[in-house]
């Protein structure tokens, strides 16, 4: 695991299943034979270096009569497969009240489908194996818990034009995203904005960022680069992201021209 926080969770779960297991009277193989897995996988489980699934949890629990107690910890597990950097993340989502944000190369984390989020991983170099896949694209679907949260948070974004050209996973797929788009702008509490390319005027040639708005008041930046995801607390720098990016909403087209662009270039697809 990537990080403390997780794998302390997944030694607890995995400690709690051989306590018992051991109870029970079984051995590794006969668990794994009674739920379907290998004794493998339940030795890795047991120390702490898989991740189990909602599935295996509840057939264990079912297995060694855990009255609830082992499936219970389903939600705890769940948050740990998600990489430290998703959660951290998540986390700021859940308290915004406001979130804006501009993306230059992709289309957004929040506004991406699982099939569009899941070719991003796989061409990331050096590879990831399919379980780092599995959970980057598990994390990334469960932050889009925020457009349906209530009260609604006020949720804006800009893409640059080219991040709707660009056919990751192929042009099925990003047809599909397209059309995904079209969908979540319809929504009341979201807008989303397009950069055209033949703009001579761009606040945000510095690269991709976020804005979010608290609960408490406070507001926030974040930003990604190659290798660091990181929070941008300093006022001082959080006003300046700010400024930039009600300039380049200023810049972009308006909501109904980036709707009807995105329609367009949908179009283009066929």
């Amino acid at each position: 695991m990537e990080d403390e926080e997780a794998a302390a969770v997944l030694k607890a779960v995995g400690r709690q299943i051989k306590l018992w297991r051991e109870a029970a009277g079984m051995r590794q193989v006969e668990l794994g034979a009674a739920i379907g897995y290998s004794e493998e996988m339940v030795s890795s489980v047991e120390r702490g270096r898989r991740v189990p699934k909602p599935e295996f949890l509840d057939a264990t629990d079912e297995a060694l009569g855990a009255d609830g107690k082992i499936a219970g910890m389903k939600e705890d597990v769940e948050r740990a497969r998600y990489p430290k950097n998703v959660r951290d993340l998540a986390k700021l989502e859940a308290e915004a009240v406001d979130l804006g944000a501009y993306e230059a190369l992709h289309v957004y984390g929040l506004l991406q489908t699982e099939e569009y989020a899941r070719a991003l991983f796989v061409m990331r170099r050096p590879a990831y194996t399919e379980e780092e896949i599995e959970r980057h694209v598990a994390g990334r679907m469960a932050r889009k818990a925020i457009f349906d949260r209530v009260p609604h948070a006020m949720l804006t974004f800009v893409q640059e034009e080219v991040t709707l050209r660009r056919p990751i996973g192929g042009k099925m797929v990003m047809r599909r995203q397209l059309e995904h788009l079209l969908e979540v702008g319809q929504m009341r509490h979201v807008v989303i904005q397009v950069m055209p390319t033949d703009r001579d005027e761009h606040a945000g040639m510095a690269g991709s960022f976020q804005v979010l708005k608290l609960r408490d008041g406070k507001t926030l930046g974040h930003s990604e680069g190659q290798l660091y995801s990181r929070v941008i607390a300093d006022p001082r720098d959080v006003q300046k992201l700010e400024m930039r990016y009600g300039m380049i909403r200023a810049q972009a087209l308006t909501p109904r021209e980036s709707l009807a662009f995105i329609q367009k270039v949908l179009g283009e697809e066929t």
